[in-house]
């Protein structure tokens, strides 16, 4: 069976981090899974299996990894994958391919704004250097172990785009 638990992929494996773009009802978290489950469980790179393996975090955040050592994948079965979150998103209005908002912990709460709207707040100090924010480009299973995931934005890429006084000093 090529789809194994999340936490038994190996640290090279490769990481696709998907975000929805809005909250989910239990039922809806639930059908999710089990459609991604179904496709996980028949993925496959020019007719090999794939071992990858999914989880769902922070209520907002579907990871799916591959452990390329046994089967690398294919553009097309990456293409597949895509297709399949794509029609979940029309089918219940939402989208999980849309990487251009920016992700952020609020409190407890994690949030998701415009990249405008983060860069207002932090020039009006709603954000700033401490606040928690998800870079959702990492692609190896490594790095999200490694606490790269969530991190504060002045060790992120967010500290570049949405700080620049600060980044031109550090």
């Amino acid at each position: 069976m090529p789809r194994i638990p999340f936490d038994q992929l190996p640290d090279d494996g490769r990481l696709w981090i998907f975000p929805v773009s809005r909250s989910l009802s239990e039922q809806e978290t639930e059908g999710l899974l089990r459609r991604v489950d179904a496709f996980l469980d028949d993925w496959a790179a020019h007719g090999t299996p794939l071992t990858a393996g999914r989880d769902w975090r922070e209520e907002s955040f579907l990871l799916v990894a591959v452990d390329e050592s046994s089967a690398p994948p294919s553009g097309c079965s990456i293409d597949a994958m895509a297709r399949i979150l794509k029609e979940l998103g029309a089918e219940w209005g939402m989208s999980f391919l849309d990487h251009a908002p920016v992700w952020f912990r609020a409190g407890e709460e994690v949030r998701r704004v415009s990249r405008g709207e983060f860069k207002r707040m932090a020039e009006t100090g709603e954000v700033d250097l401490e606040t928690m924010v998800f870079d959702n480009s990492i692609t190896r299973v490594s790095r999200l172990r490694s606490g790269e995931w969530e991190r504060p934005a002045a060790v992120s890429w967010h500290r570049r785009a949405f700080f620049p006084a600060v980044a031109r000093e550090g």
